[in-house]
């Protein structure tokens, strides 16, 4: 079912919604946007990436004259759904900046599903709580740098938490996930990992620039020319010095910053070297995948498969669970209905090869 944005008189299909050959016009807000000349004719387009609070689809302008609208632009557009390499593609036609303050900015960003508030007094309270003085107080100085900002603004411009209040969306549920691993391994120090959990991403703040809305406009220069890691450290160390605290508690939460991506690939200059450094990396790793996942479940039917989600690099299949009330249902030999891909052919091609392999993995026939 195609489930309509509305604002006043006014409808459009929603970015999840849209399938192959399907005509759309609307508003979108403008994710990226990059001139690029083409390898064929050597002529200029725009790659764009345009999304709602849906979901977002890359799309191409071949206008040589059109210029890249800034990131976070609410625009009108006009366009047609393609499909291109097994993805679903816009051909914009059309697109037009709209005018400040027009554009309902509540159809365009996700919103994180739980309180801002709420979710802060946690975070609070559990700082709050911490017996370690010097990691307590680390830690509240760091929320207190964060400042007003922490209440709204997203966790990415799109990989995970890309939400209003998604910081504080993605620090929370991991800050759950950090207290049920404290009781599976008693030997963590909860202080240690919990003040890991709360700061890890703080250097966001100055990496993204984002209004109250959760959208991200672009990257600061210095996210682009350091990153939240080394941002987070700087703010670390700021804090340190303004609450007179020195020695090794300071390094520590300085390394939990610095190597919770844990490795150098994927921006870690050191991987994990103390038990709660290990645990927060693995922690923020799940709770983005968790959360990505979710997200493409979300958007794709039951019984079937997504398009490739980049970030993890791979599609993902949408589960008939017991009790799912989408009207799929499992057949008596327990395959089900065809397996299909989001806004493709269901007999296509890459369809069957999926149905293939899932079957061979699992030892089943024809």
């Amino acid at each position: 079912m195609i489930v309509p944005l509305r604002k006043g008189r006014n409808m459009q299909n929603t970015v999840a919604s849209l399938v192959k050959d399907m005509r759309f016009e609307g508003v979108l807000l403008v994710k990226s946007a990059d001139q690029k000349i083409s390898n064929g004719n050597g002529k200029k387009y725009l790659d764009v990436t345009l999304g709602d609070r849906t979901g977002e689809m890359n799309g191409k302008m071949w206008d040589q004259n059109a210029l890249p609208p800034a990131a976070g632009t609410p625009v009108s557009v006009s366009a047609l759904v393609q499909e291109y390499n097994g993805r679903l593609q816009l051909r914009v036609e059309r697109m037009v900046p709209v005018p400040e303050g027009q554009a309902d900015m509540s159809l365009l960003v996700r919103t994180a599903p739980e309180d801002a508030g709420s979710m802060y007094r946690e975070i609070l309270e559990t700082a709050e709580g911490m017996r370690w003085q010097e990691i307590r107080a680390l830690t509240l100085a760091m929320l207190r740098r964060a400042g007003e900002k922490l209440k709204w603004y997203p966790a990415a411009q799109r990989v995970h938490h890309a939400e209003r209040s998604g910081l504080l969306h993605h620090t929370v549920t991991m800050l759950r996930a950090a207290k049920a691993l404290e009781e599976v391994y008693p030997d963590l120090n909860r202080d240690l990992l919990n003040a890991g959990v709360i700061v890890h991403d703080l250097g966001k703040i100055r990496e993204m620039t984002a209004d109250e809305s959760g959208a991200v406009g672009d990257y600061s220069d210095n996210g682009l020319l350091l990153g939240h890691l080394v941002e987070g450290v700087a703010m670390i160390r700021e804090c340190a010095r303004e609450e007179g605290i020195e020695g090794e508690s300071v390094l520590l939460l300085c390394h939990m910053m610095i190597s919770h991506h844990g490795q150098a690939e994927f921006g870690s200059p050191k991987p994990p070297m103390f038990p709660e450094a290990e645990a927060l990396h693995m922690i923020d790793d799940l709770d983005a995948k968790m959360n990505a996942m979710f997200n493409a479940r979300e958007r794709t039917p039951v019984g079937v498969f997504s398009e490739k989600i980049w970030s993890l690099d791979r599609r993902l299949y949408h589960p008939r669970y017991p009790g799912d009330d989408s009207g799929a249902s499992v057949t008596a030999d327990g395959k089900g209905p065809a397996l299909k891909t989001a806004g493709q052919d269901p007999d296509g091609p890459a369809s069957m090869e999926a149905l293939e392999r899932l079957r061979a993995a699992f030892g089943g026939g024809q």
